[in-house]
């Protein structure tokens, strides 16, 4: 996949974080719990007594995951508290504020994950009331800035073996929310291999409710991949960095129409790929495997989504019309309806057109 011709001029002004803060964006691997608001994570901490610093220069830099640190996959996850919260009100809160701040990086559309685990553990907070109260904060939110938020539940490989996933997951059936349109398995790849999820899936799977997303081949091969399509049913994958190593893979995913969520500076924080300047996704994009660009954490990693877009078209040589094709690919992956889908990319062509006029692009 080549890309069209582009002028010295107009990729300077993909490299203008002003610019392309702008171009409308669709996304589909964020985590809730690491998109926070900073400043109301801070009243929140404040409020709360947590023993974080009062200044908020001070608080921030012990809350997010230096910008000049090496690679540290330990220190990375230590940046992950679920003692942020004293009340439901507390989780209200930074969710809808969270959300607010989506309108920053121009999204339009997104699917961000969270696990109600997360947000319920330290106080036992009843899991069905803080999942619809983070549905409705952040619908609230959404509506507020013009953005269509879809909810995916994170269930974490090493707090729940499959059969507590069962149980929680047909409760939340119960709740009977569209917003929430698909299952998202995160957590250590290593020690808790697909194959102890089976049943969990197949479960899933048969119901028919949830597409599902299955985080792989991040830190593991491209094996793990593998089995996630094969044995789990997956319908994305999240990362899989290391499909770069087995072009069968390659081959197999694109003809599926399987989406890779990547995210490059996650992955660099991280050391699952260092490399970020050969990060896989430029490769990928040009063999016409299905990739789309994506933020993950972005509080704990002191980014943004645009910081990734801006880094892809520095790295990969991109244009303007190279970012339309990946959220165009982007939006083919997403968890909606073909109705939905068709809606989702008028609409992105209503912004798209807005934004080329804007900047000349």
């Amino acid at each position: 996949m080549k890309s069209e011709p582009r002028t010295t001029s107009d990729h300077n002004k993909l490299l203008d974080k002003r610019v392309t803060r702008e171009f409308p964006k669709a996304e589909l691997h964020r985590h809730l719990e690491g998109t926070f608001s900073l400043k109301t994570l801070h009243e929140i901490a404040t409020r709360n007594r947590l023993g974080l610093p009062a200044d908020f220069a001070e608080f921030k830099s012990r809350v997010q995951f230096p910008k000049d640190s090496e690679p540290d996959f330990l220190k990375f996850l230590s940046y992950f508290k679920n003692d942020w919260y004293r009340s439901l009100e507390d989780v209200e809160q930074i969710t809808y504020h969270s959300v607010k701040e989506f309108a920053d990086d121009g999204l339009f559309y997104i699917e961000v994950r969270f696990s109600p685990e997360h947000f319920a553990y330290y106080n036992n907070f009843d899991r069905l009331e803080v999942t619809k109260l983070v549905v409705d904060a952040g619908k609230a939110a959404a509506e507020e800035i013009g953005c269509e938020v879809r909810y995916l539940i994170t269930f974490n490989r090493m707090k729940q073996d499959q059969y507590e996933m069962i149980e929680l997951y047909r409760s939340l059936l119960s709740l009977e929310l569209p917003e929430i349109v698909g299952i998202d398995l995160a957590g250590d790849e290593i020690n808790y291999p697909p194959e102890l999820f089976t049943e969990f899936f197949a479960t899933v799977n048969r119901d028919g409710v949830y597409r599902s997303t299955i985080h792989a081949g991040e830190v593991s091969g491209a094996d793990q991949i593998w089995r996630s399509l094969k044995s789990l049913g997956a319908s994305r994958i999240g990362h899989g960095t290391s499909i770069i190593h087995d072009p069968e893979l390659q081959q197999f995913v694109t003809e599926a129409g399987i989406v890779l969520e990547q995210c490059i500076t996650s992955n660099f924080q991280t050391g699952s790929w260092v490399d970020e300047r050969n990060h896989p996704l430029g490769h990928l994009y040009r063999s016409g495997v299905p990739v789309s660009i994506n933020s993950d954490d972005p509080f704990i990693q002191d980014t943004d989504l645009t910081d990734d877009y801006i880094k892809a078209v520095e790295y990969f040589d991109l244009t303007t019309d190279d970012l339309v094709k990946l959220n165009e690919t982007t939006l083919n992956g997403a968890f909606v309806s073909d109705v939905e889908r068709g809606r989702l990319i008028e609409e992105f062509h209503r912004r798209l057109k807005s934004f080329r006029e804007k900047h000349d692009l």
